[in-house]
């Protein structure tokens, strides 16, 4: 049974699923060469409302409830969620990535071909979601009242859900480059590879230290937020399809909070 096995073993099959729905959005780019612009906006936007939902009811609101009986109950949170964002900002600054949404370049300077920066800059997407994963399912082992196997599935499903288009994003750009479509979606689902090992790394770190939980929860939101804001509705807004994104991003946050209050 999935709830017998060890929060580590239990993280890591999760975001095996979470890559492979960033396969499965790869793997569209055999059925096409292109991508209506609109669709993949409301994707994005989509997306990054699951992401902001499950930063809130998944990891902020447990990290909380954590430290309510602490001098400063607010104070674990915070400074997680402030770290998180930290880390995120100083790897965006210095680790060289291609946003084509923005059609920007970002990072120290590098001549690199805008392929490889492309698919870096999803692969660190990725990371902070696949800690996610893991820092949930090592809450519910060190069995904290406010998280639940439940909640720690849905919040793997959440973020699987919005790995399909982030797929889309890597595969498609580099079709319409000339690269074939078997490269294409190779580099597409690569760019989740780090998923599976964050998760571990994040399910590793809260079992060798309870203290430390409410810290990890909280900097994966403020790192899951990071990508969101800094990134993923940015780029959904880009073109002419502001509006629809928007709602986009309203149901995308709606399905996330009926998946983990629903499950959780």
């Amino acid at each position: 049974m999935f709830s017998e096995l060890s929060p580590i073993v239990q993280a890591l099959i999760m975001s095996f699923f979470t890559w492979g729905v960033t396969a499965l959005g790869s793997a569209t780019v055999f059925f096409t060469k292109e991508v209506n612009k609109k669709t993949l906006d409301v994707m994005l936007g989509f997306g990054a409302g699951v992401m902001i939902a499950a930063s809130f009811w998944s990891l902020l609101a447990p990290a909380l409830h954590m430290s309510e009986n602490l001098p400063i109950p607010w104070l674990p949170a915070a400074v997680g969620f402030l770290a998180g964002g930290v880390f995120l900002r100083l790897i965006d600054k210095f680790l060289p990535h291609f946003h084509p949404g923005l059609k920007k370049v970002e990072g120290v300077k590098t001549h690199w071909h805008k392929n490889t920066l492309l698919i870096l800059a999803i692969t660190l997407h990725n990371f902070p979601e696949g800690l996610a994963v893991g820092v949930a399912f090592g809450a519910v082992a060190a069995g904290i009242e406010s998280a639940s196997l439940a909640g720690a599935i849905a919040l793997a499903i959440g973020i699987g859900l919005q790995n399909f288009p982030e797929g889309m994003a890597v595969s498609f750009p580099l079709r319409r480059a000339g690269v074939s479509k078997w490269k294409a979606f190779w580099a597409g689902q690569m760019s989740a590879v780090v998923e599976p090992v964050a998760a571990v790394l994040g399910a590793g770190l809260v079992l060798i230290s309870r203290e430390i939980l409410p810290y990890a929860l909280a900097f994966a939101a403020g790192a899951m937020i990071f990508v969101c804001v800094e990134e993923m509705i940015p780029e959904s807004q880009e073109g002419d399809n502001g509006d629809i994104a928007t709602m986009g991003t309203i149901v995308g946050f709606v399905v996330m909070m009926i998946l983990d209050v629903a499950l959780g």
